[in-house]
């Protein structure tokens, strides 16, 4: 009995996995993120690491690497796919408007508190994953890599994302993604 209920859910699993991932054009060019984000760190972090999630999911047609493997390159593949275009230049002032200030200030009270009580969450990561806020207006983390459907603003926690440019000091990365956000995406969203 139980291995037919196992196939049924590989069979489940399989017909709702996407037969193959692509990943999100950047709606910028490689120098676009400075001083925020180096072109450096945007080849890496993008052209190498986000791109080789789906590649690698892609090329495991026979799941030879196992269904965590499989996931992980997904949900690696999918949150780059939300992490990147919800980027842009970091120009003028750079503040939330529309729903997700509206998100923002109803659950944290101000951006300023958001965006400390963010860099708490954030810190207490003990080694890889993500920390965001949920469409919910609650700061979650995830741990390695796992597809959620509640992402408002999402920020790469692991280490390629801030090592190149900020080395050991993740504050200072934290504090300076919100000049990158684009907060018109973010609002897409809700």
């Amino acid at each position: 009995m139980h291995d037919n209920i196992r196939k049924d859910l590989d069979l489940l699993e399989a017909s709702t996995r996407e037969a193959k991932l692509e990943t999100t054009p950047l709606p910028y060019g490689e120098k676009d993120l400075e001083p925020v984000m180096s072109a450096d760190s945007i080849n890496y972090h993008y052209e190498h690491l986000a791109k080789g999630y789906a590649k690698r999911y892609n090329a495991d047609t026979s799941n030879t690497g196992g269904s965590y493997t499989r996931d992980f390159n997904r949900a690696g593949s999918f949150l780059h796919n939300k992490f990147f275009p919800q980027l842009r230049s970091p120009k003028g002032a750079n503040r939330p408007r529309g729903a997700v200030l509206a998100l923002i200030e109803e659950h944290f009270g101000t951006y300023e508190d958001f965006r400390e009580q963010f860099k708490e969450t954030a810190m207490k990561i003990q080694g890889s994953g993500w920390v965001y806020l949920s469409t919910g207006g609650t700061i979650k983390t995830i741990a390695n890599h796992a597809v959620r459907t509640d992402i408002c603003v999402l920020v790469d926690w692991w280490e390629h994302a801030w090592a190149l440019d900020y080395q050991s000091d993740k504050e200072k990365y934290v504090d300076n993604i919100w000049k990158i956000i684009n907060w018109d995406v973010c609002n897409e969203r809700l």
